[in-house]
């Protein structure tokens, strides 16, 4: 009596590769989406920087601030997050520095982006932050600078012009360099 060979049945091998593909073509477009926001960013430098009114974190003496009244003074604007861990790395950094140039018609914004205000404050007890930050409500002001996540730092010249864009955290010595190539140079609008 003759037994019968057992048929294979077709690998699921196809079903895999299937998935790998959709993996590989969905990373693909995660990394072109990132790329075109980094671009949009990067590509405002030498424009005007969108104006916003800011609330502010109750500890601050104004109420809130307006981008357009800081005009004759060199603003670094810094969205940030109690969750984002490259944030970390540059907080005291910025605080720092803060409080070397303030005297020196420099201004600091911390933008808050995507967090909660107990998260916030927590955040900022924690590294000192005493430069006025405030809530990115409805993320209007992320938005309208196309941010592609925090940590990213905006330095606008005393003409209002964005002359820098920072993605990711910033180094002391670049930070430095920025701020007084920009206190340096005089407004051509005023």
């Amino acid at each position: 009596m003759e037994q019968a060979i057992p048929q294979r049945k077709p690998s699921s091998n196809k079903k895999y590769l299937w998935i790998i593909g959709i993996v590989v073509l969905l990373g693909w477009v995660a990394v072109m989406v990132v790329n075109m926001n980094s671009v949009e960013s990067t590509a405002m430098q030498g424009r005007a920087a969108p104006d916003f009114t800011m609330p502010l974190f109750d500890q601050f003496n104004e109420d809130e601030v307006q981008l357009s009244e800081l005009r004759g003074q060199v603003v670094v604007i810094n969205f940030w997050a109690s969750w984002c861990v490259e944030c970390y790395k540059e907080a005291e950094l910025l605080e720092q520095t803060w409080q070397a140039y303030q005297d020196q018609d420099v201004v600091f914004l911390g933008v808050d982006y995507l967090d909660t205000d107990k998260e916030a404050l927590a955040y900022m007890a924690k590294y000192g932050i005493t430069y006025p930050s405030g809530p990115d409500m409805g993320s209007r002001i992320s938005n309208s600078y196309g941010i592609t996540g925090v940590p990213e730092t905006f330095f606008i010249d005393k003409d209002g012009n964005i002359a820098h864009v920072q993605i990711g955290p910033i180094e002391q010595q670049q930070l430095y360099s920025l701020l007084n190539k920009l206190v340096a140079q005089p407004a051509q609008g005023m």
